[in-house]
């Protein structure tokens, strides 16, 4: 890590939904919480409880020198919507196999 750059990755205690127009996307209560300096929190949702058929993979690929190499799936209406990292930096390798979206409802 940076000097100063943090990331903490726990597990979470809340229900996480996330809705997209009337379509239910994800829902767990298994999601992990990312703390990232400068960064807002984010919830990372197991593959097994979103709803990976409404979704296609995009061509969009994004590096962080933190988390490594992200991969993104879009709905027809939202492009890459929802993103994971297939193949995690070893600090954050809880992750693997959770997608994260920018929008959602935790309660």
């Amino acid at each position: 890590m940076t000097t100063g750059h943090t990331i903490t990755v726990e597990r979470g205690t809340q229900r996480v939904r996330v809705v997209h127009g009337q379509r239910v996307l994800a829902e767990t209560d298994r999601a992990l919480v990312l703390r990232e300096t400068g960064c807002p929190v984010r919830y990372y949702i197991p593959e097994a409880d979103v709803r990976m058929d409404l979704l296609t993979p995009s061509d969009t690929h994004t590096y962080c020198p933190f988390k490594g190499t992200a991969s993104y799936w879009s709905l027809p209406d939202a492009p890459d919507l929802v993103w994971s990292y297939p193949d995690p930096k070893p600090d954050v390798a809880a992750i693997r196999n959770h997608l994260c979206f920018y929008e959602v409802e935790v309660s």
